[in-house]
């Protein structure tokens, strides 16, 4: 049997609407030995025949029909099912650059196939005109110290959206860490857990600043176009658990956790949340979970937002909010000007000053 470098696992429901555009764009990785699983998950569209006729054309592909279980569970199905040396998921309503498999696994030999080989992504949203597509916050932000590296020496990679499908994980790591996805109903959110278990027990990652992976944002019907709900916050407890189970203190990964609590936060205050007795008890009991020593010099995070929290809790306003904030900016963007150049730099000035003159900078 030949080897498979690359295991793509694609969970499927009713996506019927994308899901030749996703099949078709894995198919264009020609110089890797790719598998990919695609997994029905109990579709009433017409998802199960566009897998069938993808896998009669291209033998590379393996179709799993089984009853609805979710998200997580479709892809601890894939995971079990896989050959590959590594392993990689594509989301059916996305779709991938060509080559995207090649180049994360030719990026993985350079490096001795690390444990995580990760990647920026595009974001794809819809405007009157069509698609438009934006990079990822991320990209021209990660500084990793050297290749390959540990999360606590860039946590910035969990501060960020989980993105797990702009990466690629050893098959043998993610099997002798017994990483396996929460299994809920539907979506669940159940990527968040499974960034912090990869990311914290992986010896060794490596980043490429490309954007590769095509990420369509608040489609209707997933799990990130909820306009309020507990989800977020019971998420964020389990990241917390997991951090506490493999039992990591570095300052810098929890703060990240804080970052992506202070996320989830303002997507309650930008949904009227903070009026509803229940979502505003989340809030401050989310914020009352935190450890205050790691809140005075939390970097990269908008004073509103940060006082937020200190008024939630009845505590004193530290008067330099606005000086950490902008300290913290000059710092990561003296640190994109030396490590990507200047036109990275530039292209990052474009952006922030674009998000501030529409809903706001959220860097």
């Amino acid at each position: 049997m030949a080897r498979i470098d690359v295991t793509l696992v694609v969970p499927c429901y009713n996506v019927e609407p994308y899901l030749d555009q996703a099949l078709t764009s894995a198919e264009q990785n020609d110089r890797c030995n790719l598998e990919i699983i695609a997994i029905n998950d109990g579709s009433t569209d017409g998802s199960l025949a566009i897998m069938r006729e993808h896998a009669a054309h291209d033998a590379r592909i393996r179709v799993i029909d089984k009853p609805n279980s979710g998200y997580g569970a479709n892809c601890n199905i894939g995971f079990a099912s896989a050959r590959g040396t590594y392993l990689a998921i594509l989301e059916p309503d996305d779709y991938v650059r060509p080559h995207m498999y090649d180049r994360l696994y030719e990026f993985a030999l350079r490096y001795a196939q690390p444990d995580i080989v990760k990647s920026a992504y595009w974001n794809v949203t819809q405007s009157p005109a069509g698609e438009v597509e934006a990079p990822c916050s991320y990209f021209n932000c990660v500084f990793p110290p050297h290749q390959p590296f540990r999360i606590a020496e860039e946590p910035t990679l969990i501060q960020q959206h989980p993105s797990i499908w702009s990466a690629l994980y050893r098959r043998d790591f993610i099997d002798r860490r017994g990483i396996r996805f929460k299994e809920v109903p539907g979506g669940g959110w159940v990527d968040t857990p499974f960034l912090v278990q990869t990311m914290c027990q992986a010896e060794s990652i490596v980043y490429l600043n490309e954007c590769l992976y095509c990420y369509r944002e608040q489609l209707p019907g997933s799990s990130s176009a909820f306009k309020l709900s507990d989800m977020p916050f019971e998420r964020w407890q389990d990241m917390a658990d997991v951090l506490r189970q493999l039992g990591v203190t570095d300052r810098g990964v929890w703060q990240s956790l804080y970052i992506r609590g202070f996320d989830y936060v303002q997507h309650v205050v930008e949904n009227g949340g903070m009026e509803d007795p229940h979502y505003a008890g989340l809030v401050r009991e989310l914020f009352a979970k935190w450890d205050p020593a790691l809140m005075d010099d939390l970097p990269v995070v908008v004073p509103e937002r940060k006082r937020r929290y200190y008024e939630v809790l009845g505590k004193p306003v530290p008067a330099d909010l606005d000086a950490v904030y902008r300290r913290g900016k000059e710092l990561s963007f003296a640190k994109t000007l030396r490590y990507y150049g200047m036109g990275a730099f530039l292209a990052r000035a474009r952006g922030v000053a674009a998000r501030s003159a529409g809903a706001g900078d959220g860097e």
